[in-house]
């Protein structure tokens, strides 16, 4: 059916038709080809600020950004929603279960809020959990497949003026800074699927602000 909706759009539209395809060289962001092209932007995002991975740290899902980048950690904590192997907390950041108080000298925060319907409340859970002066280290999708699947919704998509908007609602006294990666040719690859190995590494250096493939956030709570 793909095929001939696609022969239909050739034979209508102009030439250049045939370099697009309906069809993507991976629905898993290019897992199953290698590492995805975002992570170099998430990763890129914490070695800039390492140095604030230290004291006592607080990851979703495992804790390997915390044992990669991490400066001075004395303890290190993963949050999941359900009992995992690598969980140390059992918690939910939308409604504030289980959410320790004031107990974290820093917070990474990597792809997760947007699988979150109740952002505002999650967002502002996670504030509440880090120390006066604790950092939080935020990664989010901007232009991206979806990622929905039976664990976990899928629900929103940012740009940096909504994601500081959030942030500036929930509390403006914290220093906010807000970043963005990404390009058009990068956009197009990350959509697409392609891994990172399979794009030039000079792309991945250039950064239009009308292309945000991810979106990041650097928020020192007020002391």
């Amino acid at each position: 059916m793909l095929k001939i909706l696609y022969e239909q759009l050739l034979l209508k539209g102009s030439a250049q038709m045939k370099d697009f395809s309906l069809v993507p060289v991976s629905t898993m962001f290019g897992f199953d080809r290698g590492k995805p092209i975002d992570r170099y932007y998430i990763e890129d995002f914490l070695k800039r600020h390492q140095s604030n991975i230290q004291g006592n740290v607080l990851e979703v899902g495992d804790n390997a950004y915390t044992l990669e980048y991490g400066k001075g950690v004395s303890k290190s904590d993963v949050l999941d929603i359900i009992k995992t192997k690598e969980s140390t907390i059992v918690g939910d950041l939308a409604t504030g279960e289980n959410i320790p108080v004031s107990a974290f000298d820093c917070i990474i925060l990597t792809q997760v809020i947007h699988v979150i319907y109740d952002i505002k409340f999650a967002l502002r859970n996670t504030l509440k959990a880090l120390k006066p002066g604790g950092v939080l280290l935020l990664t989010t999708t901007g232009i991206s497949q979806f990622c929905g699947c039976d664990r976990y919704g899928d629900y929103w998509r940012f740009t940096d003026l909504s994601l500081n908007m959030l942030l500036s609602e929930i509390d403006s006294s914290n220093e906010i800074k807000i970043n963005t990666y990404g390009n058009v040719a990068v956009a197009k690859a990350f959509l697409d699927g392609f891994a990172l190995h399979e794009i030039p590494h000079e792309l991945l250096q250039y950064h239009d602000h009308n292309y945000q493939v991810v979106v990041t956030a650097f928020v020192r709570k007020a002391a």
